[in-house]
């Protein structure tokens, strides 16, 4: 005898096919629930918390850079001032790395309702408008220690600090505050991202409660009561001559006639 494969093969019931639906869209549902998720935290971690890192570390490298001209400005000797501004272009490089770093990971994504690349350019602006007015101070201090006059030499100092404060310190809050308004626009971004994943877990949540839900009321529904069972009595084999005792009689009495019908011929 051939077996085939179909022999094996139930075609399925519409409820069936139905639940199989149901569980398969709300796995859909949920594989592209976690996808988004696991990028928008991919993004949140990657291009805004450590690119916020990042600007905090630029703040810190910014102040460091006006304490380091503020130092060669105050440097009693030319030998000193040499030694404290050979340090200057390294910090300088450290802080425009970390802004090009965090406009290759961050300024790509544009979410929320200020813009990014704005705002990175306003920092960029910001910046480079101070090493212009810090270059300016430190050319004056090159001057004023490469001079032999004494009384231009004072004159050169003065005005590298009066330079130095009325010029380069506005300077220097304007880059305060572009980034002051960087940061807050990664932070937007972060909330608008966490609002995402808050919505798609929400959504996630309620396809899969009501998927279950219909697929508790389909299997319930699809249940079938057994048959009842067959009242039809049974056939007893009896021998020849065997007399059923009347029902009305009392149970030593069955006894007795069915003695009795056992002993008759």
């Amino acid at each position: 005898m051939k077996i085939g494969w179909r022999s094996f093969f139930v075609k399925p019931t519409p409820s069936q096919v139905l639940v199989s639906l149901l569980i398969a869209a709300g796995g859909v549902v949920s594989s592209h629930a976690l996808r988004e998720i696991d990028e928008n935290l991919r993004i949140m971690y990657t291009d805004y918390t450590l690119a916020a890192t990042g600007l905090g570390h630029i703040s810190a490298d910014v102040i460091r850079y006006r304490a380091t001209v503020v130092r060669a400005v105050e440097a009693p000797t030319r030998k000193d001032f040499e030694r404290i501004s050979a340090s200057l272009p390294d910090q300088r490089a450290r802080i425009l790395k970390a802004v090009d770093h965090f406009a290759a990971t961050s300024a790509t994504v544009s979410r929320g309702g200020r813009s990014e690349a704005q705002e990175l350019q306003a920092v960029r602006d910001s910046l480079a408008a101070y090493f212009s007015a810090a270059d300016e101070t430190v050319a004056l201090l090159i001057r004023m220690w490469e001079t032999a006059s004494p009384s231009e030499a004072a004159a050169l100092r003065n005005k590298a600090e009066v330079h130095l404060t009325d010029n380069a310190g506005p300077k220097l809050m304007q880059v305060s505050l572009a980034l002051n308004g960087l940061l807050e626009t990664v932070a937007e971004v972060a909330r608008h991202l966490q609002t995402e994943g808050n919505r798609a877990i929400r959504t996630a949540s309620t396809v899969l409660l009501v998927g279950c839900a219909l697929i508790v009321l389909l299997i319930l529904s699809g249940q079938r009561l057994p048959p009842p069972p067959s009242l039809e009595p049974q056939s007893v084999l009896r021998e020849p001559g065997h007399v059923e005792p009347p029902s009305f009689l009392h149970p030593r009495e069955e006894d007795q006639a069915e003695k009795f019908s056992m002993r008759k011929p």
